[in-house]
């Protein structure tokens, strides 16, 4: 793996079920896939560590094909969820579990410099609260809450208190959460207050996922972008769009266009099934405000 790096993602890929009104297909999934290629289309230098089974890395070459390095463990099996759908409501989803890759120790997550380290995992025990502190040593933390607070038991995947949170989120700098998280954690469910609430914890900026927009707690100050897809055929990995696009886009812009920004990119990315494509409809939106033109 390059020394030198824009953003290290640690988590798991996952090896996907997606069922859209009974009808089942496999997918590759988790914010290391979705995410990194959206940092890599924003034009940044991006590393993976991540593991699962070897059966299932070939899944990981559309990133190694566009330039991100990848550092791959393996496990017994892959992490992995079953995403249930009705076309009728896109939005609302049954998700169960696929499977289980275990912890990533801080041994197999490579020590190069990053401006962020993102964790990213799916399920709770990827990543300890030790492996979490010692990351905040190297670089500022990304974190998605959800692979802490989204326990297995048995085959279903359920919301659990995060018992480390309120040292965990000391060592935070970006936390993502979306609409359901944001509730279950603070008990309330005025969203604005729920951010404020999780920067009372420490994180200093909070970017918060609903359906139709992002909110952006950074600075004391509240931004938001619009949801606008066409459809949701691309609804999985919204979540993993929307914080790889604004922690990639604050490496070079305030909060207030990296909140724009992720609002663009979510959109497009909703829209397709897999990772965003990279390209930007110029009829809907100024393609400068994305690439800097």
């Amino acid at each position: 793996m390059k020394s030198n790096l824009d953003v290290l993602m640690v988590g798991h890929f996952a090896k996907d079920k997606i069922v859209i009104d009974g009808e089942e297909f496999e997918s590759p999934g988790g914010a290391v896939y979705y995410g990194g290629v959206v940092l890599r289309r924003l034009g940044l230098e991006v590393g993976i560590a991540t593991r699962g089974n070897p059966d299932d890395f070939h899944y990981l070459d559309e990133l190694t094909a566009l330039g991100i390095d990848v550092s791959t463990k393996p496990a017994h099996q892959s992490s992995g969820c079953i995403n249930i759908y009705q076309s009728a409501d896109m939005e609302r989803r049954i998700c169960k579990l696929n499977g289980f890759a275990g912890e990533i120790p801080l041994a197999d997550i490579p020590d190069v410099k990053a401006k962020v380290i993102m964790i990213t995992p799916i399920i709770a025990g990827e990543i300890t609260l030790p492996t979490l502190i010692e990351l905040s040593k190297r670089a500022p933390i990304a974190l998605d809450v959800q692979g802490f607070v989204r326990v297995p038991e048995g085959n279903d995947l359920n919301f659990r208190p995060w018992k480390d949170m309120e040292e965990g989120l000391k060592h935070v700098t970006f936390l993502k959460v979306d609409k359901a998280e944001a509730e279950h954690i603070t008990g309330t469910d005025d969203l604005e207050k729920a951010a404020k609430i999780l920067a009372g914890y420490g994180p200093k900026e909070i970017v918060l996922t609903q359906t139709k927009e992002v909110l952006v707690y950074a600075d004391g100050k509240f931004y938001r972008a619009p949801f606008t897809p066409k459809s949701l055929d691309g609804r999985t990995g919204r979540g993993d769009t929307c914080i790889t696009s604004y922690v990639g886009s604050r490496l070079k812009y305030d909060p207030a266009r990296a909140c724009q920004i992720a609002g663009i990119v979510t959109t497009m990315k909703q829209e397709k099934h897999g990772p965003w494509t990279g390209e930007i409809d110029p009829q809907r939106f100024d393609r400068s405000i994305v690439f800097g033109i």
